[in-house]
């Protein structure tokens, strides 16, 4: 049997590995070269995977967990953190169960796959664009002219461009009558209206949180990151994924959510009383960061340069309102070619979970950040798409 597999992500070399071992396969790839996102990926480390059970994983999991339900019993990220070490890839283990070479090198992790690929005598075709897929019978024919008798899509979604993803799989699964979920950007900078100049300003311990109809729909502690246009960092990314497909919602900063409201209160009381004759902008240096102080202030309508002892009960009690809930202005999310992966795609429905095969074109397959899949910062796409190819 000869299989055409369109594009060299993990999910295409996996999947190519894979079929290699018992069938001839071609892998496409438009690139000069295999993985060139993940090559950027995790800032060039490569967040291999999570070290966690499959339903740990599948918590992890934005849209559509239960797809993956097969695929992830069948190719674990256990099973991929030792398959992955067979073929000679030392791994570590850091925070939050994330796994990453041992060396900190992408390139590393796309030698493995490139290593296997040979192994198993898979031919992969670099520069090699696959402009159409037309079936012939039982026989797909692409570019024209090659045959195939099964074709894998593993082009990827439409985020960074400049890495070969732009949305040819949409195209390709359009053609063969698959509905596309409308892509939008997952993981990915929280653009903001507030008039703030806060660029590089990195705040640690605080909460991100998302409130629709006065519900709160996300909560998110840990560390972000002022930018340009608005915020990022670890729970801005987590976060931006749970909000794309939301409307009408409001974002609040909570800077200090180790404390309750009457400890925080009674924390900036004690300061008060040791401070009397201050500025109170001079004071909360010792609360806040010192960039962030005028923007609260200014929130809670406090004058920066009224003294301690001016300040009322009534004020005091807005500032701890306004530290719990500091208010960001949602814009927008950032542009979706900055995106770490693309939310959407092939709809997963027409596509069998324990196969990767389409309902509705025999001999089609989808695997990887095509369908829409994605999961949160920490490994969990990647795994996606290493499970779904092994599939």
């Amino acid at each position: 049997m000869r299989i055409g597999i369109i594009g060299g992500g993990p999910a295409g070399m996996m999947c190519a590995i894979k079929a290699g071992e018992n069938h001839e396969v071609v892998l496409f790839e438009k690139n000069e070269k295999l993985g060139k996102k993940l090559f950027i990926t995790g800032k060039g480390r490569c967040n291999l995977t999570n070290y966690t059970d499959e339903k740990d994983f599948m918590k992890n999991l934005v849209r559509n967990p239960s797809f993956m339900f097969s695929s992830i019993y069948s190719f674990s990220p256990f099973t991929a953190y030792y398959y992955f070490e067979d073929l000679g890839l030392p791994l570590k283990v850091e925070r939050g169960n994330r796994v990453f070479p041992a060396s900190d090198k992408s390139s590393d992790v796309i030698r493995a796959y490139e290593k296997k690929l040979r192994q198993v005598g898979v031919e992969v075709r670099l520069n090699t664009e696959v402009t159409s897929i037309k079936k012939d019978g039982e026989t797909f024919i692409l570019n024209g002219q090659e045959k195939f008798d099964k074709v894998v899509i593993a082009s990827g979604g439409i985020s960074y461009k400049l890495t070969g993803s732009t949305g040819d799989g949409y195209k390709f699964g359009k053609e063969f009558g698959h509905k596309i979920i409308d892509p939008k950007p997952g993981l990915i900078g929280i653009n903001l209206s507030n008039n703030f100049d806060l660029a590089g300003l990195s705040l640690k311990n605080v909460e991100l949180r998302v409130e629709k109809d006065k519900k709160i729909i996300s909560r998110e502690f840990g560390e972000m990151l002022f930018t340009h246009r608005g915020i990022s960092g670890p729970i801005v990314l987590t976060t931006s994924s749970k909000i794309n497909r939301l409307n009408d919602f409001e974002l609040y900063l909570d800077l200090k959510p180790a404390l309750s409201k009457e400890k925080l209160d009674s924390r900036i009381l004690r300061d008060f009383e040791d401070n009397q004759n201050k500025n109170i902008e001079n004071v909360m240096r010792n609360l806040l960061p010192r960039d962030l102080i005028s923007y609260v202030l200014d929130s809670a309508k406090i004058s920066g340069d009224k003294k301690i002892n001016q300040i009322t009960k009534e004020e005091r009690e807005e500032l701890v309102k306004t530290i719990k809930n500091f208010k960001l202005i949602f814009a927008s999310l950032d542009d979706i070619d900055r995106a770490i992966v693309t939310s959407g795609g092939i709809d997963v429905k027409d596509i069998d979970p324990k196969t990767m095969e389409s309902k509705l074109i025999e001999g089609l397959y989808f695997i990887g950040e095509v369908m829409d899949l994605d999961g949160l910062t920490g490994g969990f796409n990647i795994q996606i798409a290493n499970s779904t190819g092994y599939s």
